[in-house]
């Protein structure tokens, strides 16, 4: 079994960005997205207008300082590899601790495993699905979607 990382967020956060599960570089390195290859930090970077730090404790705050909340949809499962597809013995997470402390606008989930896991564990709730930043899905990126969440942290 794989664990997921601990939920970042306060009652400041007015979007939630839900992943599937870390990758094995994440996992590694102990914080969300850090695959070199990764989109997830620049994306964001574009979307809030601000650069991202390279320390994992300034992400943490960098995060919190610009109303984002972050988490992991899948609480434990078993995988090999990094591969979404290979997720097996799905537990899902507790979103419902973020959305009883921060006043959440919208649920952002990055990639279609993400997506399917929320509405199939929270069907009471609006999920909207955004491309995964993953290197993996290199061939069909398109950052538009991303650059309209803007919207929500205003």
């Amino acid at each position: 079994m794989i664990y997921s990382f601990q939920p970042i967020y306060d009652s400041r956060s007015k979007i939630l960005i839900l992943g599937s599960m870390a990758s094995v570089k994440s996992l590694e390195r102990g914080f969300y997205y850090m695959h070199p290859r990764n989109r997830f930090w620049d994306t964001i970077s574009k979307v809030v207008g601000k650069p991202a730090p390279k320390e994992i404790e300034g992400k943490r705050q960098w995060l919190l300082d610009n109303n984002i909340a972050l988490m992991d949809i899948i609480y434990s499962c078993n995988r090999k590899g990094s591969l979404d597809s290979d997720i097996k013995d799905v537990v899902p997470n507790d979103i419902m601790q973020v959305l009883n402390t921060a006043d959440i606008k919208a649920i952002f989930c990055n990639g279609r495993k993400s997506y399917d896991t929320a509405k199939k564990n929270y069907p009471q709730l609006e999920f909207n699905y955004l491309p995964s930043t993953s290197p993996a899905n290199a061939g069909s990126w398109d950052e538009s979607a991303w650059l309209a969440i803007r919207d929500k942290l205003i």
